[in-house]
C-alpha cells in the first residue's frame, strides 16, 4: 500500500515548471519531519540567507496520512525569516489529506514568481497562476476568492498569506484552510518572499484501501480508542482553553506581559466562559473524528443600527493567552475581535500578542510613545490593539518594521530587553518554571510542543538538572516519531510505539515498523544538524531577566538552577547532533 520511496514534486516558480522525483529513504525517515529534513539537505543551502530564491519551502506528510485517525498534520520546513536558520512549522486542516490524494509525499517549492502568484498542484495538475489583483488582500477574503477560482472536493486545501507575509514580517504565518496555521517562525514571509500568495492542493486521485481484514479491524480499533474512550474528550469539550483556569489557579498564566501570573479576572476569558457565551460550533481537520477546533463568533454592526455581521473566529488556549491575558483583555468577545484582526492580517497569534504586550509595557515605562506605536497602547484596550495589529502586519513605520522582526530586535533598539517575554521567539503561555523556560528557549522550534517541559515543571518539584535534561532529549525524540508519521500531537496518548508498529505492518511497511525505536533519535539528530549548520548556537540564546524574577505555586524561580539547566541542555543538544556535523 505504501511505496518504499517518496514521491516528491519539485517546483521552480521562476520557470513555472516542476518535476516529479522519486526519493529513497522511507525506512530511514518515515516522512513528515524526517522527510522534510532530508529534502532541505538535498535542495536547501546552509550558506544562503532565508530570502535567497534558491531556498526551498517544503511540505511533507507521513506514511499513515489519510489511513488512520488523527494522522492529519503537514510539516512545513524552511529557512526561518525570524532566525535565518532551518526550522519547521506544523498545521492541520485539509492540507495533509489533499497532498495524499494528489499522490504526493512531499512538495518542494523553489525560485521566485515573476508576479504575485498562486501555485496549483494535483495528481494531474501543475500551474503557476498570476494573482497580482490579490495584493494586500486579507486572509479571509483571499480564501473566499480562491475557493471560487479553483473548485474542488473536500480534498482541496487552500494555503495563503495575508499582508504580513507579503510585507516579509518575520512573525507572519501561513493560513491553512481558514482555521489552522503554519504559525511560528515566519512561514508566511518565507512564502511571501517567493511572490507566492497562495497554494491550492487538489486531492483529485483515487486509491484503494489495503485488502483483507487486518487493516479494517485495526482501523476500527484505533477509531474506538479515539472516540469511545476518554482519551480525547478534553480536546472536543472545552478544548485547550480549559487550561486557562487551571494555570491561573497555580499562578502559571502570564498576565499583562508577564507582570503577573494570576488574576481574578480570569472568569471573563476562561474556557468555560468562551463555551457558554461565544462558542458557535466545533470543527475538525480532515481525517480526525475528535473536533478540537472551537469556532467562536462575534457580531459586528454595519450600515445602520440593529444590523449585524456574524464573524466566525476559531480559538484555543494559545491565542486566548497571547491576545487576552497577556494584553490584559478580560472579555471573551474582545479577545475574539483582536484575534479576528490577527487572522485576517496573517500574523502568528502568539508572537503578535506577546510583541504588543511588550510594546504596551514599554509605553507605560516611557521607553516608547505614540510616535512609535501610532495608537496609544493600554492593557485591556481592544480597539487600540486592533489598530496596532494592522500596523504590525503592514510594517507601517520603522518601529513596527523592527518589532515585526521579533520583540528583541525592537527592545535592543529602544530599550526594555529585561521585560521582553522571548524564549527563542515570543513565549508560549506557560509560566510553569525553569524546565519550560529552558525547553522553549533552546528547543528546536522554540515551541512549547518541542517537548513537554511545561508538564515536567508541574509534575516535578525537585531541581535535578540531569533528570530534566534527560527528559527533554528523550521526549523530543519520541515526538519526532509522531511528527514523522505525521500525527496530531494531541494523539500521543493513543499512538504508542506498539500501535504505530501495528499500523505500519498493516500497510506493508515491516522495515519501518521494526525500526521505530531508532527513528526518533535519527530524525532528531538530522533536524539539529541542519539547525546548527544554518547558524544555531545554544549559548547565543538569552533568557530575559523577567523570567528569572517570577514566582508561581512552587515559589520563586531559582536563577542558579535556570542557568545550570540552560547550559546543560545546550551541551546535550550539541552532543546529540554530533556538534552539528552531517552524518
Amino acid at each position: 500500500m505504501i511505496r518504499d520511496h517518496f514521491r516528491v514534486l519539485v517546483v521552480d516558480l521562476g520557470r513555472g515548471r516542476g518535476r516529479i522525483e522519486e526519493v529513497d529513504g522511507r525506512d530511514s525517515v518515515a516522512g513528515g519531519s524526517g522527510l522534510a529534513a532530508m529534502l532541505f539537505a538535498r535542495y536547501g543551502s546552509a550558506d544562503r540567507p532565508w530570502d535567497d530564491p534558491g531556498q526551498p519551502l517544503i511540505f511533507a506528510i507521513g506514511p499513515l496520512t489519510g489511513l488512520f485517525p488523527l494522522m492529519s498534520k503537514t510539516v512545513c520546513a524552511f529557512c526561518s525569516p525570524y532566525l535565518d536558520q532551518y526550522t519547521e512549522s506544523h498545521a492541520g486542516g485539509r492540507s495533509a489529506l489533499a497532498l495524499r490524494f494528489a499522490d504526493l509525499d512531499g512538495l518542494v517549492i523553489t525560485g521566485h514568481a515573476p508576479t504575485l502568484s498562486c501555485l496549483v498542484v494535483g495528481s494531474r495538475t501543475l500551474a503557476v497562476e498570476d494573482v497580482h489583483f490579490m495584493a494586500g488582500m486579507d486572509v479571509l477574503e483571499s480564501g473566499k476568492l480562491l475557493r471560487s477560482m479553483f473548485g474542488g472536493s473536500g480534498h482541496r486545501s487552500i494555503l495563503r498569506i495575508g499582508a504580513a507575509g507579503e510585507q516579509g514580517v518575520a512573525m507572519s504565518c501561513i493560513n491553512a484552510d481558514t482555521y489552522r496555521h503554519f504559525g511560528r517562525l515566519g512561514g508566511g514571509a518565507a512564502m511571501g518572499v517567493k511572490n507566492l500568495k497562495a497554494i491550492v492542493v487538489l486531492g483529485d486521485a483515487v486509491f484503494d484501501l489495503p485488502p483483507g481484514r487486518t487493516y479494517a479491524d485495526l482501523f476500527s480499533r484505533v477509531y474506538g480508542l479515539v472516540t469511545a474512550t476518554g482519551m480525547m474528550t478534553k480536546y472536543h469539550n472545552l478544548g485547550t482553553a480549559a487550561n486557562l483556569a487551571s494555570l491561573n489557579k497555580i499562578r502559571a498564566l502570564p498576565w499583562r506581559n508577564l507582570q503577573a501570573t494570576s488574576d481574578a479576572a480570569i472568569t471573563g476569558v476562561s474556557g468555560e466562559r468562551f463555551a457558554e457565551e461565544a462558542l458557535l460550533r466545533n470543527s475538525a481537520c480532515s481525517g480526525c473524528p475528535v473536533g478540537c477546533i472551537h469556532v467562536g463568533f462575534v457580531r459586528e454592526q454595519f450600515m445602520a443600527a440593529h444590523r449585524y455581521l456574524l464573524k466566525q473566529v476559531a480559538y484555543d488556549y494559545e491565542p486566548i493567552f497571547s491576545l487576552g491575558t497577556m494584553l490584559g483583555i478580560t472579555s471573551a468577545f474582545a479577545v475574539l475581535d483582536v484575534l479576528d484582526q490577527v487572522e485576517r492580517s496573517g500574523l502568528d497569534a502568539m508572537s503578535a500578542g506577546v510583541a504588543l504586550a511588550w510594546a504596551t509595557e514599554a509605553t507605560e515605562k516611557g521607553v516608547i510613545g505614540e510616535r512609535e506605536t501610532i495608537v496609544r497602547l493600554r492593557f485591556g484596550d481592544r480597539d487600540g490593539y486592533c489598530r496596532a495589529v494592522q500596523a504590525l502586519a503592514g510594517a507601517e513605520n520603522d518601529f513596527y518594521r523592527l518589532l515585526g522582526r521579533g520583540t528583541l530586535h525592537a527592545a535592543r533598539e529602544y530599550g526594555g530587553e529585561e521585560f521582553a517575554c522571548v524564549l527563542g521567539q515570543e513565549m508560549a503561555g506557560y509560566a510553569t518554571g525553569e524546565v519550560f523556560f529552558v525547553s522553549q528557549s533552546q528547543g528546536f522550534r522554540h515551541s512549547h510542543l518541542d517537548s513537554g517541559g511545561y508538564s515536567y515543571d508541574q509534575q516535578h518539584a525537585e531541581r535535578d538538572v540531569q533528570a530534566a535534561v534527560d527528559f527533554l532529549v528523550r521526549d523530543e525524540a519520541e515526538r519526532c516519531v509522531l511528527t514523522s508519521m505525521v500525527s496530531c500531537l494531541f494523539a500521543r496518548s493513543v499512538y504508542s510505539r506498539d500501535l504505530l508498529g501495528e499500523c505500519l505492518q498493516s500497510l506493508g511497511c515491516p522495515g519501518l515498523a521494526s525500526g521505530l525505536e531508532a527513528l526518533g533519535p535519527r530524525v532528531q539528530r538530522m533536524r539539529w544538524q541542519l539547525r546548527i549548520q544554518t547558524g544555531f548556537s545554544p549559548g547565543s540564546v538569552a533568557i530575559p531577566k523577567r523570567f528569572y524574577r517570577l514566582s508561581n505555586w512552587k515559589g520563586a524561580i531559582d536563577p542558579a538552577y535556570l542557568e545550570e539547566l540552560k547550559g546543560a541542555y545546550g551541551r546535550a543538544i550539541m552532543a546529540l547532533a554530533g556538534g552539528g556535523k552531517s552524518g
